[in-house]
C-alpha cells in the first residue's frame, strides 16, 4: 500500500473494472484534442497529493524541460486516479502521459492497446540504469509500456540514532534482526514501536509487513506467484509470515503500548516514542515518507541526520537485500506524439530531478546513475542506496492485487488478526474466500 492512498482512500487498483475497447490505437487525447494528438500541446495527469512538495517540486521540473523544448504541458491532478483515467480513456479522452501510482490498471490499459510500446522511446541506457524490479512492473509481455519516475521505499526500520548506536549494531540478517528484539526487550525497552490507524484505510502498514516478509523467506518469484494468487492466499508460506509477525511483534512485551495499542496507533507518528527520553522503543518499520513532514517530530526532522537512524529489512543472508518499494510509473496515449516521447525519456533519465526536485526531499529517483548528492539529507541519500543497491525491489503487492483484497479483505482482516477478533487462520481464509473468481 503506498502512502497517496492512505490519503485520498479512493477507488485503489482492481476496484474499477476496465471496460476499455482499445479504440486509441493512434493515441490519447489531452493537450492538442482527440484520439491523434501531434501537437506539441500536451496533457501529463498525475496523482501526487495536492500541493505536496511531491507535486509542486514535480510541475517546477517539468515545466523548466518544456520551456527548454518547446513544448506546453498542461497538468492534471487528481486524488481519485484509477476511475478518472478508466473514464477518460472510455471517453475516448486519455491525456497523453500518465503517472500510474499503481501498476495494475496501467497493465490493464496496456494489456488493451492503449499505451504505447516504450522500446526505443527510453534509450536503453536508461532503462538499464532504473532499479531493475521497478521497472519490470511496467512489462506487460515482455514489452515496456511504463517507466518508474519515482520511488518510495518501504523496507526501512527507523531508530534513535544516538541511544540505539550506544548499545546496539545494525543487523545484516533476519535472524541477526529477531535477536536483536530479543536483546533490546531483555534489556527493558520494548523494541518495537506499530500502528496501523489510517482513517478508512486503517489496516495497510501490517500488509507492508507480511509482503516484505513474504519477500525476505521467499524470494520475489515466489512473491509475485502470491501477489498474483498463482499460490492461494491462505498457503503455507504466508501462514509462516503470520506467525514471524505475531513472535517479533505482537507477543506481550515486543510493542509499545502492547498489542491492543497497534489498530488506534496512526501509522505516521506511531513511531515518534523512538524519541523519548529515554526511548519508548528502538526500532520503526515503515516507508521513507515518516521521515518526512506529518511524520516525525519537528525537532526531529530539523536534525534528521543526528536524531535518526535508518536500515533496511535484512534478508535471510547478509548478501540479501531484498526491498519492497513502490513508485509512479510513466505511460504513453498519444502514440504517434513526439513531445510526449520526449518527455518520458526525460522522464526516465538521470537529468530528471537535478533542476530542484531532488532537493525537496519529498521525492526518490529510480535511476541509480542519479546524483545523490542532489538529496537534502544523508538520511534521504541512504534511504535511496537502499533502493539502489537492492537485490530484488519488489512493488507492494496489496497495490497490485484486486480491490476486493489489497484494499479490501487484506487491510480488514489484518486488522482483525492484530486485534485478537479473529486467528490468523481465520484471517487468511476470509483473505483468501474474498479473491474474485
Amino acid at each position: 500500500m503506498r502512502m497517496r492512498s492512505t490519503i485520498t482512500a479512493g477507488v485503489t487498483l482492481g476496484a474499477i473494472a476496465v471496460l476499455t475497447t482499445g479504440c486509441l490505437s493512434s493515441g490519447g487525447g489531452g493537450g492538442g484534442g482527440g484520439s491523434k494528438n501531434t501537437s506539441n500541446n500536451i496533457e501529463v495527469m498525475y496523482a501526487f497529493a495536492k500541493g505536496s512538495k511531491q507535486e509542486s517540486g514535480f510541475l517546477k521540473e517539468v515545466n523548466a524541460w518544456a520551456d527548454k523544448n518547446n513544448v506546453k504541458v498542461e497538468f492534471s491532478q487528481t486524488g481519485n486516479f484509477n476511475q478518472l483515467i478508466n473514464t477518460r480513456v472510455q471517453g475516448n479522452d486519455a491525456p497523453d502521459v500518465a503517472l500510474f501510482p499503481q501498476p495494475g490498471i496501467m497493465k490493464d490499459l496496456a494489456s488493451e492497446g492503449e499505451l504505447a510500446d516504450l522500446s526505443g522511446i527510453v534509450p536503453q541506457a536508461d532503462l538499464d540504469s532504473l532499479v531493475q524490479g521497478a521497472l519490470d512492473t511496467g512489462k506487460v509481455d515482455g514489452k515496456q509500456y511504463a517507466v518508474p519516475v519515482s520511488i518510495n521505499v518501504k523496507s526501512l526500520v527507523f531508530y534513535p540514532k544516538q541511544a540505539f548506536e550506544k548499545k546496539y549494531k545494525v543487523p545484516e540478517t533476519y535472524d541477526d534482526l529477531v535477536k536483536l528484539t530479543d536483546q533490546i526487550q531483555q534489556d527493558g525497552t520494548t523494541p518495537w514501536c506499530f500502528g496501523i490507524e489510517s482513517q478508512a484505510a486503517t489496516g495497510w502498514p501490517a500488509t507492508d509487513w507480511v509482503e516484505n516478509l513474504m519477500l525476505i523467506d521467499n524470494g520475489i518469484d515466489v512473491y509475485n506467484q502470491w501477489v498474483n494468487h498463482d499460490i492461494p492466499f491462505n498457503d503455507p508460506k504466508v501462514a509462516k509470515v503470520l506467525d514471524q509477525i505475531d513472535k517479533l511483534l505482537l507477543a506481550d512485551g515486543r510493542t509499545n503500548g502492547g498489542r491492543k495499542s497497534i489498530a488506534s496507533a496512526n501509522f505516521l507518528t506511531a513511531g515518534n516514542p523512538l524519541f523519548d527520553n529515554p526511548p519508548g522503543c528502538f526500532m520503526y518499520r515503515q516507508g521513507n515518507f515518516v521521515a518526512d513532514e506529518g511524520g516525525f517530530p519537528k525537532d526531529v526532522l530539523a536534525n534528521l541526520d543526528e536524531e535518526v537512524g535508518v536500515f533496511p529489512m535484512p534478508g535471510k543472508t547478509a548478501e540479501d537485500k531484498p526491498v519492497l518499494g513502490g513508485g509512479d510509473l510513466a505511460g504513453i496515449f498519444s502514440q504517434d506524439n513526439e513531445s510526449a516521447k520526449k518527455l518520458v525519456a526525460f522522464l526516465a533519465s538521470s537529468d530528471f530531478g537535478t533542476n530542484g526536485y531532488g532537493a525537496t526531499g519529498g521525492w526518490i529517483s529510480p535511476n541509480t546513475k542519479f546524483d545523490t548528492s542532489t538529496y537534502p539529507t544523508e538520511t534521504l541519500k541512504k534511504i535511496a542506496e537502499v533502493a539502489y543497491q537492492s537485490t530484488d525491489f519488489a512493488f507492494d503487492g496489496s497495490d497490485q492485487m484486486p480491490g476486493e483484497v489489497g484494499s479490501g479483505s487484506f487491510w480488514r482482516d489484518m486488522t482483525a488478526w492484530i486485534s485478537g477478533q479473529e486467528d490468523a487462520k481465520k484471517a487468511l481464509d476470509n483473505i483468501e474466500s474474498s479473491w474474485p473468481a
